[in-house]
C-alpha cells in the first residue's frame, strides 16, 4: 500500500521512532485488545444476537452498552496512551441525532478515529459502518463487526444493492440512535488511485480532484432513499493527519499520527435533494469542496473554525478499561476452570463464525409469521 505523503507541519510534529518501549507497549496493547474482544464476544455476543428474537431495540441497547465499553479503549489508546491530539473544527454535533456521515478515506484507519467523536457524544456503540466484506473474514474482529451490525459489501452493485437495502431497512426505528458512516470513495486514497480517478473524471466531465477520489454515489443515494424519513442530518467529515497518515500498526505502537484533524459540516436532511440524480450531483460537489478544504489544510496546517471539544475523561476511560479487564479475567477463569464453560465458548465461536459467514441477523419472533405470509403471497 502506498504511504501518504507528509503534510506541511511544524518541527514539533515528527514521526515518532519505534523504540523498544513503544514496541513492547504496542504488543501488550495488541494482546489486551484481542483477548478482551474474544472473551466479550464469546460470552456476550451470542446473547446479544439471540436477544433480537425478542426485541431488536433492546438487543441494540445491550450491544451498545457492553461493546461500547470495549470500543472506548481505542480512543483511550489514541489520546491518552499514544498522546495523539484530536482537533475538531467546523460545526458542533448535537447529541441524540440520527445521522448519516460521509467521510474522505485517507488511510485504512480513518474509521477508527470516528470513535473519538462518537464517544464524546455518547453514541460510541451506535455507530455503524458500511465496509468491504473482506474485513468480515478477520478472526474475532469480523464477529464483532457482525454483532455491531456493520454492513459488508462486495463493491459490486449487482449484489450490494439488495444487501444494503435489506440491512438499511432494519435501521428505520427512530427509537434506535444511529450514526451510519459511509466512505463514498470506496477505498483508501493513494496517488495511483487518484491518477485513475482524475483520468476517469476528465473523460466523463466530472470535477478532477487531487486530494480525494471521485465518490461513488449509488450507495449514498440508497442510504438517503431508505432512511431519509428517520435521519436528522448528514454530517460531512473531512479527516487529515499530521505529520503523515497512520496505518493500523502505527496506531498500535504509537508512532503516528501526532495530530488528527476532523472538520465537521452539518447539513439538515431537508437541504439535500430528493431525486437520486440531484443527490448524486450534490455528493460530487461536496467532494469538490472537500478537495479544496484539504488543499487549504496542506498549505495552512489546519482547518478553519477550530473549536474546543470536551476532553476525554481519564477517570472514565480508566473505569471503562477496569470493567473490561474485570469481565475478561472472570470469563477467562470460568473458561479454564469449568469444562462446561469451555464447551460453551467453543459452541459460541462456532455460532458467531456461522452467522457472520452467512450474514444472519435474527428477526423478532412476533413478526416472523407476518414475514412468512408475505413471502407466501
Amino acid at each position: 500500500m502506498e504511504v501518504c505523503r507528509p503534510l506541511k507541519t511544524d518541527d514539533k510534529l515528527k514521526h515518532r521512532p519505534l523504540n523498544p518501549y513503544r514496541f513492547f507497549r504496542g504488543m501488550i496493547c495488541l494482546v489486551v485488545f484481542l483477548s478482551t474482544a474474544f472473551m466479550l464476544l464469546a460470552y456476550l455476543g451470542p446473547g446479544a444476537v439471540l436477544l433480537r428474537y425478542l426485541s431488536i431495540h433492546y438487543s441494540r441497547k445491550a450491544t451498545s452498552f457492553f461493546f461500547g465499553l470495549w470500543l472506548s479503549m481505542w480512543p483511550f489508546l489514541f489520546e491518552k496512551v499514544n498522546g495523539t491530539k484530536v482537533v475538531f473544527s467546523g460545526d458542533n454535533v448535537p447529541r441524540k441525532e440520527r445521522i448519516l456521515i460521509i467521510v474522505n478515506h485517507r488511510t485504512e484507519v480513518d474509521w477508527m478515529y470516528l470513535w473519538d467523536l462518537a464517544m464524546r457524544k455518547g453514541c460510541l456503540g451506535y455507530i455503524k459502518y458500511i465496509l468491504k466484506s473482506s474485513l468480515m473474514k478477520l478472526p474475532v474482529l469480523g464477529w464483532g463487526f457482525h454483532v455491531l451490525e456493520f454492513i459488508s459489501v462486495d463493491r459490486k452493485w449487482e449484489t450490494d444493492e439488495t444487501i444494503l437495502h435489506q440491512m438499511l431497512s432494519t435501521f428505520k426505528n427512530p427509537r434506535d440512535p444511529l450514526w451510519l458512516a459511509l466512505f463514498p470513495e470506496g477505498t483508501d486514497f493513494t496517488e495511483e488511485k487518484c491518477e485513475k480517478s482524475k483520468k476517469f473524471a476528465a473523460e466523463v466531465g466530472l470535477p478532477v480532484l487531487t486530494n480525494v477520489l471521485l465518490p461513488k454515489t449509488r450507495g449514498f443515494c440508497l442510504c438517503l432513499e431508505t432512511l431519509r424519513g428517520s435521519f436528522d442530518a448528514v454530517y460531512d467529515l473531512t479527516i487529515a493527519y499530521k505529520p503523515q497518515c497512520p496505518f493500523f500498526l502505527d496506531n498500535v505502537f504509537g508512532v503516528d499520527p501526532s495530530e488528527v484533524h476532523i472538520h465537521i459540516q452539518r447539513i439538515p436532511i431537508n437541504n439535500i435533494p430528493t431525486s437520486n440524480a440531484e443527490a448524486a450531483a450534490w455528493l460530487t460537489n461536496r467532494f469538490k469542496l472537500k478537495d479544496e478544504l484539504l488543499s487549504d489544510f496542506k498549505s495552512q496546517g489546519q482547518f478553519p473554525d477550530q473549536k474546543s471539544e470536551e476532553q476525554l475523561s481519564t477517570l472514565q476511560s480508566l473505569l471503562n478499561f477496569t470493567v473490561i479487564i474485570a469481565l475478561t479475567t472472570t470469563f477467562t477463569y470460568l473458561t479454564f476452570s469449568y469444562k462446561l464453560c469451555m464447551v460453551y465458548v467453543s459452541l459460541a465461536c462456532l455460532y458467531l463464525a456461522y452467522i457472520t459467514h452467512c450474514k444472519i441477523f435474527p428477526m423478532p419472533l412476533e413478526i416472523l409469521p407476518f414475514v412468512k405470509g408475505k413471502k407466501d403471497d
